[in-house]
């Protein structure tokens, strides 16, 4: 279609015959415009429609965290590979080849919690493509429950760093921008029982200051994944130097960050990025710091703050209506654990038979 539909030249300075033939030509448009509106609408609904598609396709995205979708995707991968190696079918797959799956696990030293999540993602594949799932079946269980039977379902958990060892990891740390950064990152995860993706996703909008010490707005966490928040406190501390609130204001005007991000990346200039560390870079703090206070660094993880804490509050005898206030547990089954370890040695009678 031409840019004009009617020739722009003025109508006065125009032939009789061009007048005649442009009235023909604008009533043949005002004929055929109701078909151009109709396929107008019909594109922009089409258009329309395809991103209400693309909306809801990316909210179902988010239906589970991002690290429950890798890890779903890496076991799936694993299987697939298995089955192409023995040439069987992975989709549907049969009873019989997932209990040859699973024991092939097992002989590599797979932990039973391992081959559990394997199990549920090849379920959940199986579903997503509207197959039965072929890990329900009784023959796997049986399978399964023999793994269990012979090689244990005991978890190599992480050490808890409780107070004495967070002391004296904080006590390593060097009087620079790195050892400011990593004496809040430490004393503001153990305070506040954080998990490690808890405290590396903290902003300086969540934060709240008051005479008693912070108020820390949690946005999102493992057990609220669809953001209804929650709100963690932490005091001041008895001991200047290792008092998480004094620590994370150090840190505050250290950095000079007015907004964003609170625990940052620092370059080996001393220069703090603009972009928050990630869950793993926590991880690699806590071990290094474990390391430089003379612990056993392969026994430390980023869980051994929030671990650490709830061990330390049940040894200090706060009630576990407490601790999970702190933490955020939705169950009292690990929290009890954790009191459990605190009292192994209180009262303990191994300590007054007289060796």
């Amino acid at each position: 279609m031409s840019e004009f539909l009617v020739d722009p030249t003025p109508l006065q300075t125009r032939k009789p015959a061009d007048v005649t033939s442009d009235t023909k030509h604008l009533s043949e448009v005002d004929s055929a415009r109701p078909h151009l509106v109709s396929g107008a609408l019909a594109l922009e609904t089409a258009r329309s429609l395809a991103a209400a598609y693309q909306a809801a396709a990316d909210y179902a995205g988010s239906a589970r965290a991002a690290n429950t979708v890798r890890a779903y995707s890496s076991d799936w991968r694993d299987f697939q590979s298995w089955c192409a190696s023995k040439n069987l079918p992975s989709m549907p797959a049969e009873p019989m080849t997932i209990g040859l799956y699973i024991s092939h696990l097992a002989q590599l030293g797979r932990k039973a919690s391992t081959i559990e999540r394997r199990l549920s993602s090849i379920s959940q594949e199986h579903k997503r493509l509207e197959h039965p799932s072929p890990c329900t079946a009784h023959s796997v269980r049986k399978v399964l429950q023999g793994i269990k039977r012979r090689h244990g379902v005991m978890q190599n958990a992480k050490a808890a760093a409780v107070t004495d060892d967070v002391r004296a990891m904080v006590t390593a740390l060097p009087d620079d921008i790195h050892g400011t950064r990593d004496r809040a990152l430490l004393l503001v995860g153990f305070a506040g029982a954080f998990r490690r993706g808890e405290l590396a996703a903290v902003a300086i909008e969540d934060l709240e200051f008051s005479r008693d010490g912070v108020i820390v707005l949690l946005r999102r966490s493992k057990t609220d994944q669809e953001g209804a928040g929650r709100q963690v406190g932490i005091m001041y501390g008895q001991h200047p130097e290792t008092c998480p609130v004094r620590a994370l204001r150090a840190w505050i005007k250290a950095s000079d960050i007015d907004r964003g991000p609170i625990f940052r990346k620092v370059d080996r200039w001393g220069h703090v990025g603009a972009r928050g560390l990630c869950d793993k870079s926590v991880v690699l703090i806590v071990k290094r710091q474990a390391a430089a206070a003379g612990l056993d660094a392969t026994r430390f993880a980023g869980h051994s703050l929030r671990a650490g804490f709830a061990t330390a509050a049940a040894n200090a005898g706060f009630d576990e209506r407490k601790i999970m206030a702190q933490t955020g547990h939705k169950s009292v089954v690990m929290v009890r654990r954790y009191i459990r370890i605190s009292e192994i040695f209180r009262g303990n009678p191994s300590g007054g038979v007289g060796l």
